[in-house]
């Protein structure tokens, strides 16, 4: 169960966000829903961190992040920054005592994610990614349905995330050169949340896969580009089940488009991000739309359902859930499907595997375990 902070003992949990962008708004609704107390905003100006405090309702602007990350009256610190900073300020909040929400990718390198999950091992400090889709209901009852074996022996995969945010040449983004963003950007951004759910819900890793990316635009809005829009990918699991995933920023109508539907022996299940209040049961005689409801579900879908059955669940409530577990785990609690820097360090090793096999024109990589 999720403990709330206030009754622990420990009293309110003292949030830090580094970024003031959209993220950073998605942050602070998640932290303060669980309790926290948003004590300062740092960002890459004095005057954007100032701004970014009147807007996230923050106690002070920090002049840079140094004096965020130094501050004694600080428990957690969210990184909301740029991807290629994410490993720097990472390492230095752990350094600093501080317990750590960075956003993904945890790093640009799977060296250097490696480097963080081993010091968050080693601090004994909570280090979490918010890999938030986990915290969907309906995403809880399709992995407690197949570890009860309902589905059966998994067989094939058919997942994808698509969206349609980069499909112009004018559109443009930080995220869009490999010097802010790193070597990947579809994947790296949104396959890496595909991947992880892939994993979480069936339990199951993928061992191999062989992958192909496009470059749609030499260049966006003037600048050149040296990061991917798409890319498709062959998968094959430690269990032996085979699947497809495709990841494309450039899908016109789809803003955000996770799908993951799962064959087994007896059932398929089928969970559309876009429509999180459902999940899709498929069987031979017959097909089911499940639809949430607290009363009915698994436990551990039941606890993050905070409405009764009719009152839509949707992002900012999977977030929620998420930052909720985190403030838990900091004051002493063991939350069930909390990811990790491990987690963090999983999805760089899938990214660079990826890009391994790209570059050499869908060669099946080994993924390390």
């Amino acid at each position: 169960m999720t403990t709330d902070v206030t009754d622990t003992g420990l009293g309110t949990i003292r949030t830090g966000i580094l970024g003031g962008g959209f993220m950073a708004r998605v942050h602070r609704t998640a932290a303060r829903d669980a309790g926290g107390a948003l004590r300062a905003v740092a960002t890459r100006s004095a005057q954007g961190a100032r701004d970014a405090a009147q807007l996230l309702g923050a106690a002070r602007a920090e002049h840079d992040a140094e004096a965020l990350l130094d501050a004694d009256d600080i428990d957690v610190v969210h990184i909301c920054t740029p991807n290629a900073t994410h490993a720097d300020l990472a390492l230095r909040a752990l350094r600093a005592g501080k317990h750590v929400v960075c956003e993904k990718p945890l790093a640009t390198t799977a060296a250097d994610a490696a480097a963080l999950a081993a010091e968050a091992a080693e601090s004994g400090l909570v280090a979490a990614v918010p890999f938030v889709y986990r915290y969907h209901p309906m995403v809880r009852e399709a992995r407690a349905r197949i570890a009860r074996g309902e589905a059966g022996e998994l067989l094939t995969l058919d997942c994808s995330y698509l969206q349609d945010w980069m499909l112009r040449p004018t559109d443009d983004d930080w995220r869009v050169r490999s010097s802010s963003g790193g070597a990947s950007r579809a994947f790296a951004d949104i396959g890496s949340h595909l991947c992880d759910l892939l994993e979480f819900v069936t339990g199951d890793r993928i061992r191999a896969l062989s992958a192909r990316t496009r470059r749609v635009f030499a260049e966006r809005a003037g600048q050149a580009v040296d990061t991917e829009d798409i890319v498709a990918v062959l998968v094959e699991t430690s269990a032996g089940a085979l699947g497809t995933l495709l990841i494309s920023q450039m899908a016109a109508g789809r803003k955000n488009a996770l799908t993951l539907e799962l064959h087994g022996t007896r059932q398929s299940l089928r969970f559309e991000q876009e429509r999180p209040e459902e999940l899709w049961v498929g069987m031979r005689e017959e097909s089911r739309l499940l639809l949430r409801d607290p009363a009915t579900a698994d436990p551990e879908s039941a606890r993050l359902q905070r409405v009764p059955a009719g009152h839509a669940m949707g992002y900012q409530d999977a977030f929620n859930g998420f930052v909720a577990d985190v403030y838990a785990a900091i004051a002493g609690d063991v939350p069930d499907g909390l990811p990790t820097f491990a987690d963090g360090h999983r999805a760089a090793v899938l990214t660079e595997a990826v890009l391994d096999s790209a570059a050499h024109e869908g060669r099946w990589t080994e993924v390390p375990a």
